[in-house]
């Protein structure tokens, strides 16, 4: 890591806290580029005067902001991590990594026509049991596992859905055969901890934070057409909506 490393210093807030702000403004402002090994810990600690334990607490606070990763073994240590993915909502993936200059992708896991769960009929406005076509796929953003993704259809409305193509984007094979296809969305999000399944799919270790988002999306006929729950990796996207929001004066 060719940058100076300051050392710590007193009165100026916890020791922790210092060498975050400093690793984390170096990321920022580029001096530390994605993938960029940082030295080992004990050189590191030594070169900003503080404890291998004050050091750790660093890294364990920007490792879950999701700037720096940390490997165990042979060839481990700690890297800049590459910067997160910033959507804006959760909907049409593939349009918005395009617009991200990526190469959208997905892994279809499985693919298969099932009754509705009782769940998924009460998104929908089915009726309990009607079919549904059940979509899993790994979402991909330059080959690379962001989201895992489990999606239901009304098979009456998507006749023939699983002949097409599905390892691309699913809205545009939608746009191109069917006449009513989803145009808006609600979502509900919230944070969850991957289960042993759930990282095996996404690349990363069980345990790890990931964002769900549970989506109803509908036509321009208002009729409910999809229900999806995603789970987005935390180390890899960052949702971001842009709104006016009015504050109180006091």
């Amino acid at each position: 890591m060719r940058i100076a490393v300051p050392a710590v210093k007193p009165g100026r807030g916890p020791a922790h806290a210092q060498i975050e702000g400093w690793l984390a403004d170096a990321v920022a402002a580029g001096k530390l580029a994605p993938g960029d090994r940082l030295p080992p810990e004990r050189e590191l600690a030594a070169r900003l005067r503080v404890s291998r334990m004050t050091l750790r607490h660093a890294l364990a606070s920007l490792e879950q902001r999701g700037l720096v990763v940390c490997h165990v073994g042979r060839d481990g240590g700690t890297f800049v991590a590459e910067p997160k993915l910033e959507l804006a909502g959760l909907s049409a993936l593939s349009d918005q990594l395009r617009g991200l200059g990526l190469e959208a992708g997905a892994r279809v896991l499985s693919a298969e026509e099932a009754p509705a769960t009782p769940a998924v009929a009460a998104a929908l406005g089915l009726a309990p049991a009607d079919p549904v076509y059940e979509i899993v796929r790994v979402r991909l953003a330059d080959g690379e596992p962001v989201a895992l993704e489990r999606s239901a259809f009304p098979v009456e409305a998507f006749p023939g859905l699983l002949e097409g193509a599905l390892d691309g984007s699913l809205y545009e094979l939608m746009r191109g055969r069917y006449a009513d296809v989803p145009v808006r969305a609600v979502e509900r999000l919230e944070a969850t901890l991957a289960s042993a399944e759930d990282a095996a799919a996404l690349g990363i270790g069980a345990g790890e934070p990931l964002l769900l988002v549970e989506r109803t999306a509908s036509g321009a006929s208002g009729r409910p057409l999809e229900h999806s729950r995603d789970l987005f990796r935390g180390d890899r996207t960052r949702v971001v909506w842009k709104a006016e929001i009015r504050l109180p004066a006091s």
